[in-house]
């Protein structure tokens, strides 16, 4: 009973010690001179050119990247690297005049070749830009001079100022285009850091900029995509602030904590109930207007916005001069809805499937709508979809009767002119509305054609047009000057300022992630090791080693065909709702997505067995680079989760069985018994809770990564250690138990004590080792459940760690990244157990001789 005393008391000095070093790190969050900008969304890169991720112009639309104009925060175009431009007489060609004396961040001169070099790229074939049927317009690019271009288009397109101020048409140049999904380059205020996969992306003010410094030294927008844990962030101090908030069930509670500010604003996005109008019945006018009346707006956007947002009655947002309030078109009326039904031959009830996608407003709005639907006589089936199947089976393949989504881009009720689209609308006179809309350049056309354009919309109910969306963000008071509208899905910080914060002294590393062989290295060494200490023979070894070969061959090939197989089209997801076909199909092509399965798997076996894993789909980085970042958080955190584990586990299992008759004994055997029953995601949630939000002495969640400092690092993954640990711990303890009363049963411990050895010795030098054979096979199951498992812990505290990696990859459809990650897991797991049965010859000798014999 002393040594187990013993043994625990130097684990809890040595956790004491630990625990004390960590704490003792600097508590403070946030930067002098930067601001901490919390975004939901990581971009799949960062060329805003390259696809039509919003997340990509979230971070470096206006900062990193100019156009020729810009949208101001009230929907205006301004000029911006040109300073002026002229408009021919008949609309075709447009002459801008460029800024001069303006730098790329890498110091390459600006002039009118950087202009024609972006939109021959925007509108080549093998464009993947997202806007490029607009592109196609242009005839020609030409420079006409050093600071002048002349752009000449197939016909009048009287938005073109718009489309040259969006994310899409920003300025690249040549020397560096290639690499600005990874290392962006542009002539913004500020210039691209670092981007820690996963984390965060940071950026620093470019000092050599052409116009007006920014307040702030840098930004650090930090990726934070759980709800629960954004609002955790923001209670702890994490972040300053998020431009788009995603929690706004928690918005009371900020309101009402005079550190924060809510700024609501209006923004470009439409929430819709979209109908299938190629698909009976919902090609009948009046089904379709019986669905309208039957949805009570306000309802939806209680539910579904949490009372944020403004009823609609068509495609259009309600900040723009041109729209028309037409929600007032088909007010909530359900006889009405039943009269039409009736009308057209549905008197006895209607089967229909809403099909949602993940957003929490389409999921909650979704219930309210059912229940309205079902309240006229419709029988609703809800089937809930994750975004890749969303986009293959509802957008891509038109397979779906309703479905709610919001439309986000500006200016986007064109999209009702689209061949193919996924409403399968179809009206000449819209189309013919549009077609002269694109082409007119007076302010006052443009007006009566879009005011046009949305009544034709709300005529034909061509969709349940339901909310305008709220942009609502949530700033430190401290915060100023930030956009509270959000005319583009961007994140203008051009002129934020957080007062009273000093300037930044120093600049953040940017130091390489480590590389993946030190972790080969070590894993073969242990190997070795392990082996030649166990005695195992050659044959046995061999035998071994031939089994894992194979193991791992049927494995990839069913991770592959399992993983392949999946609805879900990534391409599609990449590239948004509105993507031009041939941009699509660019794409497809560019990931070797057109290939046969065969050709694929091939491919990607081939290159692992060379150590090239592939290149990411989303982030167009290599696979193996990927799984550097991320295997050097996920890693330390199951060890360091294992550790506490075992050092908590072992020495309580001990206690527990010792003590087994006393009360002692038995309070641990109960706390156990609990610790098994509790979540680790609820532990996780309440460690936040009461050390980061109400203690504030530690971060809700991140990682500094390594080159911050072991202790910073390990201080971030304190928290996320423990709530892995604990309920193992707990696991563990019982296993140990267990073991160790069956131990101390046995003849041999009997004849040691009648032999006159003490309890103590007893337990240290016969029954612990013994007791050991079946707990090894539990840590061996505990490592790998740590290391592959802990994707719920890594969300909570928003790691980028590999457990994240897999949930983004599968919700991104990165297939690539998805089946190495499958299978370098598999690869873990494999030579876990394999390590354990050499490790059972280590604790019992008696199958050390059977090794060296066989």
């Amino acid at each position: 009973m002393r040594f187990a005393s013993e043994v625990t008391r130097r684990i809890l000095t040595g956790l004491f010690a630990l625990a004390i070093s960590v704490f003792s790190v600097s508590m403070s969050a946030l930067a002098a001179g930067a601001i901490n900008v919390g975004v939901q969304l990581e971009p799949p890169n960062l060329d805003p050119t390259s696809g039509a991720a919003a997340a990509i112009d979230e971070i470096v639309y206006v900062n990193v990247f100019e156009g020729l104009t810009r949208i101001n925060e009230d929907g205006s175009v301004s000029p911006h690297l040109a300073t002026d431009w002229t408009i021919s007489g008949n609309g075709l060609v447009y002459e801008f005049m460029l800024r001069e004396n303006v730098t790329f961040h890498d110091g390459t001169a600006f002039d009118a070749n950087d202009v024609v070099f972006s939109l021959n790229r925007a509108k080549a074939p093998s464009s993947t830009n997202a806007q490029r049927p607009i592109f196609e317009q242009v005839d020609k690019v030409e420079a006409i001079a050093t600071n002048a271009v002349r752009i000449t288009l197939k016909e009048p397109l009287g938005a073109l100022p718009v489309y040259l101020g969006w994310g899409d048409a920003v300025i690249v140049a040549p020397e560096s285009a290639a690499n600005n999904a990874s290392n962006p380059i542009g002539t913004g205020p500020y210039k691209f850091q670092r981007w820690r996969k996963g984390a965060s992306v940071t950026l620093n003010r470019n000092a050599n900029y052409w116009g007006a410094h920014t307040p702030l030294d840098q930004i650090n927008f930090i990726f934070i995509p759980d709800p629960t844990a954004a609002f955790a962030s923001l209670m702890a101090g994490d972040v300053d602030g998020f431009p788009n908030y995603p929690a706004a069930e928690n918005l009371g509670l900020i309101e009402r904590d005079d550190r924060f500010k809510i700024i609501t604003g209006t923004g470009e996005g439409e929430m819709i109930l979209a109908i299938n109008n190629g698909k009976a019945p919902f090609n009948d006018i009046r089904v379709r207007r019986a669905l309208t009346y039957a949805i009570d707006k306000q309802a939806v956007i209680d539910a579904g916005l949490f009372g944020y947002g403004t009823p609609i009655g068509s495609h259009f947002p309600p900040h723009h001069p041109s729209y028309i309030d037409l929600s007032g078109r088909y007010l909530y009326d359900p006889d009405e809805a039943k009269r039409l039904l009736r009308e057209a031959g549905f008197s006895n009830g209607l089967n229909v499937t809403l099909t949602l996608p993940p957003p929490a407003y389409a999921r909650r709005g979704g219930e309210v709508i059912a229940a309205q639907l079902e309240a006229v006589g419709l029988n609703v089936t809800i089937r809930n979809m994750e975004w890749a199947q969303w986009l293959d089976q509802v957008f891509s393949n038109k397979n779906y009767d309703l479905t709610i989504v919001s439309h986000t881009e500006p200016l986007d009720i064109d999209i009702y002119a689209r061949d193919n689209y996924y409403f399968q609308y179809k009206n000449d006179d819209f189309n013919s509305t549009i077609t002269k809309l694109r082409g007119a350049a007076n302010k006052a056309q443009r007006d009566a054609l879009f005011k046009k354009a949305q009544q034709i919309l709300a005529d034909d109910a061509v969709n349940v047009f339901i909310a305008s969306t709220p942009k609502i963000a949530v700033w430190s008071k401290n915060v100023e000057h930030v956009w509270a509208n959000a005319p583009l899905q961007a994140n203008d910080l051009t002129k934020a300022d957080v007062i009273g914060r000093p300037p930044l002294t120093t600049q953040n590393s940017t130091k390489a992630s480590l590389p993946l062989w030190p972790l080969f290295v070590f894993a073969v060494t242990t190997f070795v090791i392990v082996a030649v200490y166990a005695r195992a023979s050659p044959a046995f070894l061999a035998a071994r080693i031939f089994s894992m070969i194979g193991t791992l061959f049927l494995a990839s090939l069913f991770i592959f065909l399992l993983i392949e197989v999946a609805p879900g089209d990534p391409a599609s997801f990449m590239m948004g709702l509105n993507a031009d076909p041939a941009a699509l199909a660019a794409l497809k092509s560019e990931l070797g997505l057109d290939k046969p399965l065969p050709i694929r798997y091939v491919s990607w076996i081939g290159g692992i067995i060379t150590g090239d894993f592939g290149i990411s789909y989303t982030y167009r980085i290599p696979v193996t680079e990927l799984l550097a970042e991320r295997i050097w958080v996920s890693l330390p955190l199951a060890l360091f989760a294992f550790a506490i584990s075992t050092v908590i586990g072992l020495p309580a299992g001990l206690f527990a069985a010792s003590l087994r008759k006393k009360l002692s004994g038995k309070a641990i055997f109960g706390a156990a018994q609990a610790g098994v029953a509790i979540p680790n995601f609820w532990l996780a949630i309440l460690l936040v809770l009461f050390f980061a939000v109400t203690l504030q002495w530690f971060s809700a969640g991140g990682f500094p990564g390594w080159d911050a400092g072991f202790l910073p690092a390990m201080k971030a993954l304190l928290l996320p250690a423990i709530a892995l640990a604990l309920p193992q711990a707990a696991i563990l303890t019982q296993i140990m138990r267990s073991a160790t009363i069956e131990t101390l049963r046995e003849d041999y411990i009997r004849t040691a004590r009648a032999k006159g050895l003490n309890n103590e010795t007893v337990l240290r030098k016969h029954a612990m080792r013994n007791a050991m054979i079946p707990v090894l096979t539990i840590l061996g199951l505990q490592f790998s459940f740590l290391l592959a498992g802990s994707v719920i812990i890594e969300n909570v505290f928003y790691l980028p760690g590999i457990g994240r990696l897999v949930f983004q990859s599968i919700a991104q459809r990165d297939l690539i990244v998805v089946e190495s990650i499958v299978l370098v897991l598999v690869f873990s797991v494999v030579i876990v157990a394999f390590l354990i049965d050499l490790a059972y010859a280590i604790v019992d000798p008696r199958l050390r001789r059977q090794g060296a014999r066989s």
